[in-house]
């Protein structure tokens, strides 16, 4: 073949391109039960940060296994479902009103809830964990993470100093009515439920978060009432 013609060049370049799409295939396909590994260790690490243990990518598993003892999906009508809570796509699960997960931990000797919540800030998703004590009600800690949202402004929700002041909160008022918990603009208040501080200079973030808490907590309001002892 004339290594100087057009045929030599297309047949040449269309070789390359096979055998170095087959190489990236290759590496994907390799790397790909390390790359699950690494979501599912950061995922451990989440769910963790909720009920206020620290971990690390060496240690997650370990103490994941320790802490959380049941996990498991509920229905809309707060009835556990089948299907594995952890591996549950959370964003399809949230859109479709199917089964939510719920994660059991016990700390210090006391039983945690934790609830999944999804939703969406300024540039992209928003998700996080919320842990409620035993009473089905009072927030034991919290957890949040972004997408992509703005450094210094409305990625600020991932800092202790924002979701530190969920500690304590309540989603039902007094006569039992689910009202979630409202962020608002540092200095104002919210009447009727409890609220906590908006991250100054991240409005739309902080109103993602509110609708986030709100929506996704809505979704598990008969589990949590049917669960009330």
């Amino acid at each position: 073949m004339n290594r100087d013609g057009n045929i030599y060049t297309i047949v040449y370049a269309s070789v390359m391109v096979i055998l170095v799409a087959f190489g990236l295939a290759f590496t994907s396909q390799s790397l790909k039960s390390y790359q699950k590994k690494n979501e599912d260790i950061d995922k451990m690490k989440q769910i963790l940060r909720s009920v206020r243990v620290q971990a690390t990518a060496e240690n997650a598993e370990s103490l994941y296994k320790e802490l959380i003892k049941e996990s498991f999906l509920v229905d809309e009508n707060g009835n556990k479902a089948e299907g594995d809570a952890f591996s549950t796509d959370v964003v399809k699960a949230f859109a479709g009103k199917k089964p939510l997960p719920v994660y059991v931990a016990t700390v210090d000797g006391s039983t945690k809830y934790i609830l999944c919540m999804q939703g969406a800030g300024l540039w992209g998703p928003l998700w996080g964990y919320l842990s409620i004590d035993d009473d089905k009600n009072t927030v034991f800690g919290s957890d949040f993470s972004h997408a992509g949202e703005t450094p210094g402004l409305g990625a600020e929700i991932v800092t202790p100093a924002f979701s530190d002041q969920f500690k304590g909160k309540k989603l039902f008022n007094a006569e039992g009515e689910f009202k979630s918990i409202a962020i608002v603009k540092p200095g104002k208040t919210a009447e009727g439920q409890d609220y906590v501080d908006g991250i100054s200079g991240g409005t739309i973030t902080s109103q993602g978060v509110n609708k986030m808490i709100f929506d996704s907590m809505s979704g598990y309001v008969k589990f949590l009432t049917s669960q009330k002892q």
